[in-house]
């Protein structure tokens, strides 16, 4: 897929980017730096947390984001799912805060995240973290950028000099194999992609379970900076499955892919006798 394919690439962009600044001013409100959020916290089934900020942002965000296409369905953490999305062509794919414990515990690490899918892929990607003075575009072919200005993966080859970052059991077992810097988890997955992306670290692990609206958005940012998101065995990542689930997850820089992916297939592979 290709900017031209999407209609009105640049002014869909310049809309939906404004919307995710406002939607990240309402999270704002309510967010406390290095202290509870503010916003009322309930579980949802299965236990997971939300907040009314996390409401009140995919409200905001699916009046405006439907608006500037009528025709696109709509796939978001925060919403009932809607099976007509698997029969368009264009679909926004929403997470409202990505990383909402980080967000409920005063930690900067979380993003409003918005995609475009064309027939399953990402052709528009935002990522906006607000607390942390960063938003991340991308749209497909005409490559990503953090605050406006261009950006690219690092340049990294070895994994002996790689900045890895994701749940310490996988980096443990992946250190077993060869020894890598390990990186601080980053609770938003997101900004775990982007900041691959922009070259702050090489690679990140994600553990199975993640969500179309998890990654969407920071896939397009990776992949348009030079990276490479796929399934453990190197398989791409699809997008609006009737469950919009996935396995274990790899990202990284793209000379970084390779090496990465053999590292982890020998963790896979039985030992040879004697």
């Amino acid at each position: 897929m290709s900017a031209s394919t999407l209609p009105l690439a640049a002014d869909l962009m310049k809309a939906a980017g404004e919307s995710c600044l406002e939607a990240g001013a309402i999270a704002l409100d309510l967010f406390r730096p290095g202290a509870p959020t503010a916003a009322r916290t309930w579980s949802k089934s299965g236990g997971s947390p939300v907040t009314e900020a996390d409401i009140g942002v995919d409200t905001f965000l699916r009046v405006r984001l439907s608006a500037l296409l009528p025709e696109a369905a709509w796939l978001s953490e925060e919403t009932v799912d809607d099976a007509q999305r698997l029969s368009r062509r264009f679909v926004w794919v929403v997470d409202p805060i990505d990383g909402t414990r980080a967000y409920m515990s005063g930690s900067p690490d979380w993003a409003v995240c918005v995609a475009l899918l064309d027939e399953g892929s990402p052709v528009l990607g935002i990522v906006h973290a607000p607390a942390c003075g960063a938003t991340y575009t991308a749209i497909a072919g005409s490559g990503a950028k953090r605050n406006g200005e261009a950006i690219r993966t690092s340049s990294v080859r070895t994994l002996a000099a790689a900045r890895i970052a994701g749940p310490k059991p996988m980096l443990e077992a992946l250190a077993r194999v060869q020894p890598f810097e390990a990186v601080g988890k980053i609770p938003s997955l997101a900004l775990r992609l982007t900041r691959i992306a922009d070259g702050t670290i090489d690679a990140g692990l994600i553990s199975p379970d993640a969500r179309d609206w998890d990654l969407a958005a920071a896939d397009l940012v990776l992949r348009e900076a030079g990276g490479r998101l796929s399934g453990d065995d190197g398989a791409s990542v699809a997008y609006n499955r009737p469950i919009p689930m996935h396995g274990m997850l790899v990202a990284s820089a793209g000379a970084l892919a390779a090496p990465l992916l053999e590292a982890l297939a020998q963790l896979h592979t039985p030992a040879q006798p004697g």
